[in-house]
């Protein structure tokens, strides 16, 4: 009878025919023996780690400046919006009309000037709407603004649509409904400014005054001089040169702050508005 033949201990489990990569021997020291690998195997595994492999970027100082030296570095920055002119320190005069938040602005002149902001509030990108009771004095400027494109709506009294402002969309919206407008259906809000034209200080100017974050204020009557002064609180010394002031220059006032500003018109403005007049 045959019996199977047993494997030794420390080979069961092997398969059978396959030779050990090292076998002990009487003379063995016990150090693990190398194993040469290949040659091509060996130059894979350097180009993988070799420090020059691939594209190395430029090797220059880092740009490094100290504390106190931080306070050079700095740039000039202005505010944005429409520039509405100069100021008597011949610095330009900005009004920010597209906000985050409803912006209220009255302005007591005449056409002339409201249109020259109409039309640079255009030239920064706003949607301008203009309610108003005589469009033929809007549909020249609607024509010619955008450049061929729908930048300016003129729309009549009390039949002001939706407009849908946004930060990508702002909107201005220019009130030219005399001297007592109407309680208006679209008003401001955030990104969209609304402009009350007033022809001159009424007995219902005052509400409008008051409600207003913005007053622009050009040649008055010394008469109506007297009502601002109740409802702004303008100082003596700028008033009086309100009833003289020349027909291109606006009082423009908050609260707290006053200034003059000249509004010089572009060729363009004047091909298309005319010279600078208060009244229409």
């Amino acid at each position: 009878m045959s019996h199977p033949a047993t494997m030794p201990p420390g080979q069961q489990g092997r398969a059978p025919g396959r030779t050990p990569a090292h076998v002990a021997s009487p003379t063995d020291t016990g150090m693990i023996p190398i194993i040469r690998q290949p040659e091509t195997q060996q130059q894979q595994q350097r180009r993988i780690i070799s420090p020059g492999f691939g594209l190395r970027g430029p090797r220059r100082n880092r740009h490094v400046v100290s504390a106190d030296e931080l306070a050079a570095i700095s740039m000039p920055l202005g505010d944005d919006g429409v520039i509405i002119g100069t100021d008597p320190e011949s610095q330009p005069a900005v009004l920010g009309l597209s906000r985050p938040t409803p912006f209220d602005v009255v302005l007591v002149g005449g056409l002339w000037l409201a249109q020259v902001l109409a039309l640079r509030a255009a030239a920064t990108g706003a949607r301008v709407g203009v309610e108003t009771g005589r469009p033929q004095a809007w549909q020249q400027l609607a024509q010619a603004a955008g450049g061929g494109q729908q930048c300016v709506t003129v729309y009549p009294v009390g039949r002001v649509p939706a407009q849908g402002p946004s930060v990508s969309s702002p909107v201005v919206l220019f009130r030219d409904c005399g001297i007592r407008p109407p309680r208006g259906r679209v008003t401001s809000v955030p990104w969209q400014a609304v402009v009350t034209v007033l022809p001159f200080v009424s007995e219902h100017a005052p509400r409008w005054l008051s409600q207003a974050h913005l007053v622009g204020i050009q040649r008055i009557s010394p008469y109506e001089t007297e009502a601002v002064r109740d409802t702004l609180g303008i100082p003596e010394d700028q008033l009086q040169h309100l009833p003289t002031l020349h027909d291109g220059v606006a009082l423009w006032c908050t609260r707290k702050h006053q200034k003059f500003v000249m509004t010089d018109p572009t060729d363009a403005e004047t091909g298309l508005l005319g010279v600078a007049r208060r009244m229409d």
